[in-house]
């Protein structure tokens, strides 16, 4: 029998340095901000151990924009996924330096996670920052903007929900508006092809900044997931 083939990775596990303080931050404290993910459904009431509006960051990176949205919203459960080390290491240590509790984190494969791991209607807003944009044309297929995973997205965001974007490639931008745009369960805040302004639910990070000051163009996608029930009584 045929196996399937293996799914396309959207990211490659960067071997950057762990510093001692982000190691020492994951060693003690994995046990209270990670949770393990076994490809079942996950229960994020009994994680985060409160009911709240969940907001998911995929991507995180060194975790600042998150750090920033955790502080900003402490009424709101905060997940974050990242397969980079370093970054859930630096993530955890920003956590306990700021005392923040509603901040957990996935070390592990967003698009796998999201599938399996996270209730459809149940995320209130979904962060994807500066995901990589895979230029070479040869490399577009591990893009992870592409529509069965935004199909997925859009299902597991709750009626009225946000999905917030950002990106310094513009190829990638306009990549992006195409297939979201396409897909019927999300409307363009900005309008069909258009670039939105910046939201204040996106805090400004170091990346985004050194990007400006190689004078790469910032471009936002903001989404809203659409009522299906209030459509079809329209």
């Amino acid at each position: 029998m045929t196996e399937p083939p293996a799914p396309i990775r959207t990211y490659v596990r960067r071997l950057g340095r762990i510093t001692p303080a982000q190691e020492r931050a994951h060693s003690e404290f994995a046990a209270t901000f990670c949770i393990p993910f076994t490809g079942a459904k996950l229960d994020l009431q009994h994680a985060f151990g409160r009911e709240a509006p969940l907001l998911i960051e995929i991507g995180f990176g060194m975790g600042h924009a998150l750090l920033e949205t955790a502080t900003a919203k402490p009424d709101w459960n905060h997940l974050g996924i990242e397969v980079y080390r370093p970054g859930v290491g630096a993530l955890i240590k920003g956590a306990v330096d700021r005392g923040l509790t509603n901040l957990r984190v996935i070390e592990g494969d967003a698009v796998a996670v999201l599938e399996q791991g996270i209730a459809s209607a149940s995320v209130a807003q979904l962060h994807i920052f500066f995901a990589d944009p895979w230029p070479k044309t040869k490399h577009h297929k591990r893009r992870l903007i592409q529509a069965p995973f935004v199909g997925t997205a859009a299902r597991r965001l709750i009626p009225g929900g946000m999905l917030l974007l950002a990106t310094d490639w513009r190829p990638y931008a306009e990549a992006m508006l195409e297939v979201l745009d396409a897909e019927p369960l999300l409307l363009n805040a900005a309008g069909p092809g258009a670039i939105s302004s910046r939201p204040a639910e996106r805090p400004s990070t170091r990346f985004e900044r050194r990007g400006v000051a190689l004078g790469h163009e910032i471009a936002d996608l903001v989404y809203r997931r659409i009522d299906v029930d209030a459509v079809s009584a329209d």
